[in-house]
């Protein structure tokens, strides 16, 4: 199975080019560590008070702030990189960093072209959402449960994907800006539904299901309501202020009352390398407002999660396979097979790509996200639907189940979300599997006690062990 190997090349280009350069270690020049230093950067900063006119003033003496995120005391600065002590030296500021960077591509695509009338798929199958056929054995539907969904936002088309009234556009959103730009973070209305990326509307429909050009096929809480918030730009990137900003606006829809008494589950399919101080702060912000907070785990391999799902508090979601895939060369497997019960994990795997666990990062469960089928678009305007392979897709197949457990409970709070799940899954022991691929060959997969986290979530059971 391909994975992101095209990134460690590229660090290593970038590494012989920047020793071509004289760039590394002792060959830095004055003139070079003075160049380094007086470049501008966005600052995110945690204060240890209020951000007063005060507070805002005198830290602008090393900088220009850029954003103000009141609930949480937090800020953005656009600062020189050589100012970056002296900000965390400052009496109020508890922490300060530079701004995260924040991904959410997967790792592969295939297109998809012989849907033959199917209208479940081996991934609700997997999860117990949906039995092979169209028999939907889940006892709840997601109906009353807004789920967010940061990503990227929908496409321009996405009317002919999800019915309109599953869609949340009165509280729909986009934040940009951030990091490397010029370090403030804006709202921009309306861009949410012209994303040119497709990763947020192929998440989506793991959680709605969609229609297959006038065919329904179902999705893990196809009665949710899901509230787009586009935090990653058109390239499927973007900064963790950009997040954090999302993460708050959704915290105070549900806080405010504008969501009225309904449960709200936030599914982030996107991460980076460092934990970011305003993302941790905006994080347990939002849980402290009892809103379910559920993550993607990363495509990072053996080379450890990503963040914010490695942040303990959030729910974490590996990606998971079935060895049914591709075998015998079948491209409509994803629709005309059955999947045998989950229970019998011999069937199931954890993709090479999967982020493993690290010391200090906690892995929770682990999904589908081994070549799931949904609607992605490369030519603007066009429906066209793809497999995609990557944790952003198994992370909202454990988001939709979550919404399932607080339509049964909604006072379920993200602590007992989290343990249910965990206590509920189907262990997967440490294994290998022989995994037929889109290019008829055969891949070796194998993964240890680190990749699984508590093992394969199935909706029946979360909801047998939810009161």
């Amino acid at each position: 199975m391909k994975t992101n190997r095209f990134l460690s090349r590229s660090v290593l280009a970038l590494a012989a080019l920047l020793s071509a350069c004289g760039g590394g270690g002792d060959a830095q020049t004055t003139e070079q560590a003075a160049a380094v230093g007086s470049r501008m950067i966005g600052v995110n900063v945690m204060l240890n008070q209020a951000p007063t006119a005060a507070v805002l003033a005198d830290i602008g003496r090393l900088g220009r702030v850029r954003d103000v995120i009141a609930p949480i005391q937090a800020l953005t600065l656009q600062a020189r990189a050589s100012d970056l002590d002296a900000i965390r030296a400052l009496p109020y500021v508890a922490a300060a960093n530079p701004d995260a960077e924040r991904k959410g591509a997967p790792v592969d695509t295939v297109v998809a072209t012989d849907f033959s009338n199917g209208r479940s798929t081996w991934d609700q199958d997997a999860i117990n959402v949906i039995d092979f056929g169209t028999t939907r054995t889940a006892a709840y539907d997601g109906t009353g449960v807004y789920v967010a969904v940061l990503d990227t936002g929908l496409l321009d088309s996405w009317r002919q994907y999800f019915p309109q009234e599953r869609i949340a556009v009165e509280h729909a959103r986009a934040f940009g800006g951030g990091g490397g730009e010029v370090g403030s973070v804006s709202s921009q209305p309306n861009k949410w539904e012209h994303d040119q990326d497709s990763h947020g509307t192929h998440v989506t429909s793991t959680i709605l299901g969609y229609s297959l050009r006038g065919t329904p096929v179902g999705g893990t809480a196809p009665m949710a309501t899901v509230i787009p918030v586009k935090v990653l730009n058109q390239n499927g990137s973007g900064w963790s202020s950009v997040v954090a900003r999302g993460i708050v606006y959704v915290a105070d829809l549900k806080f405010s009352g504008y969501l009225g008494a309904s449960p709200v589950v936030i599914n982030m399919s996107l991460g980076g390398s460092v934990l970011d101080a305003i993302e941790k702060a905006a994080l347990d912000y939002a849980i402290g407002k009892g809103v379910i907070v559920v993550a993607s785990a990363g495509n990072s391999g053996n080379a450890g999660m990503g963040f914010p799902g490695a942040y303990a508090p959030v729910i974490s979601v590996a990606a998971s396979g079935w060895i049914g895939e591709w075998a015998g060369g079948n491209r409509s497997w994803w629709n005309n097979r059955d999947v045998p019960d989950p229970t019998n994990v011999n069937d199931f795997y954890i993709t090479d790509f999967s982020s493993r666990e690290k010391a200090g990062q906690q892995l929770d469960v682990a999904a589908p996200g081994s070549w799931v089928v949904g609607p992605y678009q490369v030519n603007s305007g066009q429906t066209s639907y793809f497999f995609l392979g990557g944790t952003s897709m198994a992370s909202p197949h454990v988001a939709g189940v979550a919404a399932l457990m607080m339509q049964k409970n909604s006072s379920l709070t993200q602590g007992q979300v989290e343990a249910i799940l965990k206590g509920s899954a189907i262990a997967l022991p440490a294994g290998c599997r022989d995994v037929a691929t889109p290019a008829g060959t055969s891949a070796h997969v194998c993964w240890d006690t680190d990749a699984t986290g508590a093992g394969l979530v199935t909706a029946d059971a979360a909801l047998d062990a939810t009161p």
